[in-house]
C-alpha cells in the first residue's frame, strides 16, 4: 500500500496526488504539517529529516521531494507515458520539471506570499515589484515553449512536468496583478483542466 504524508492543501502534496490520479494509484493519505501533526515529531523526522512534506511510504520504500516522488511512481508504477525511457524524452521531461523547481518557483515566491498569503515577513513592495517582474519574464518563456511544443510544456502528450508546472499557473492567475495576455498559457489551462487530476488537485489549496 501506497501511503503518502502530508496536508493535501500544500502544492507539493497536491503533485503527488495529481500523479497517483494520472497513474490510478490507491493510497492512503495522512495530514501533516500547519494545522495537523508536527513535522518535527520523531516518527515524521525519521521519515525525512528535513522535517517538509510531501513524503511517501510505498511498501516499506520511504521517498522525500516531491519531483522525485513523481519520477518514481512514474517509473514503479507503469507510467511510461508520463516519464519516458528514452534518454533525450526523458531529459526533457526533467528539463521543465528542474525549471519549475529551481527558475519559476523562486520568481514568484516572494510576490506571492505578499499578494496572496498576506505574509507580514514579504511587505516590501520593491521586492514585489521585482519578483512579479521575474516571474512575469519566466512566464514568458513558458508562452514561448507552448506556441511551438504541440501543446504541453515537454512536447505533444501530457508528462509528468506538466504537474508541477500547472499547479505553479493556479497560482499565476490567483495572485492579484496586473498580468499580460499569454494566451498559448491561457489555452495549455484550458487543456490541463480537462483532467481528473487538475480539477480534483489543482486548486483545492494555497499552502
Amino acid at each position: 500500500m501506497l501511503t503518502i504524508y502530508g496536508k493535501d492543501s500544500s502544492i507539493n502534496v497536491r503533485k503527488v496526488l495529481w500523479a497517483c490520479a494520472e497513474l490510478g494509484l490507491d493510497y492512503v493519505r495522512e495530514d501533516w504539517g500547519v494545522g495537523f501533526r508536527s513535522t518535527r515529531e520523531p516518527s515524521f523526522l525519521a521519515m525525512n529529516p528535513n522535517a517538509m512534506i510531501p513524503v511517501i511510504d510505498d511498501d516499506g520504500f520511504v521517498l522525500w521531494e516531491s519531483n522525485s516522488i513523481l519520477r518514481y511512481l512514474a517509473a514503479q508504477h507503469g507510467g511510461a507515458s508520463l516519464y519516458p525511457s528514452a534518454p533525450r524524452e526523458r531529459a526533457r521531461v526533467d528539463q521543465w520539471m528542474d525549471w519549475q523547481a529551481s527558475d519559476l518557483n523562486r520568481a514568484w515566491s516572494y510576490a506571492f506570499m505578499s499578494l496572496v498569503r498576506k505574509s507580514p515577513l514579504h511587505g516590501d513592495a520593491r521586492q514585489v515589484a521585482t519578483s512579479l517582474e521575474s516571474w512575469t519574464g519566466f512566464m514568458r518563456v513558458l508562452e514561448q515553449q507552448l506556441q511551438g511544443s504541440g501543446g504541453y510544456v515537454a512536447g505533444s502528450a501530457f508528462t509528468l512536468a506538466d504537474i508541477p508546472v500547472g499547479l505553479s499557473l493556479v497560482r499565476w492567475f490567483a495572485t492579484p496583478f496586473e498580468r499580460p495576455a499569454l494566451p498559448a498559457v491561457q489555452a495549455y489551462c484550458d487543456r490541463l483542466e480537462q483532467r481528473e487530476g487538475f480539477r480534483k488537485f489543482g486548486s483545492n489549496g494555497m499552502a
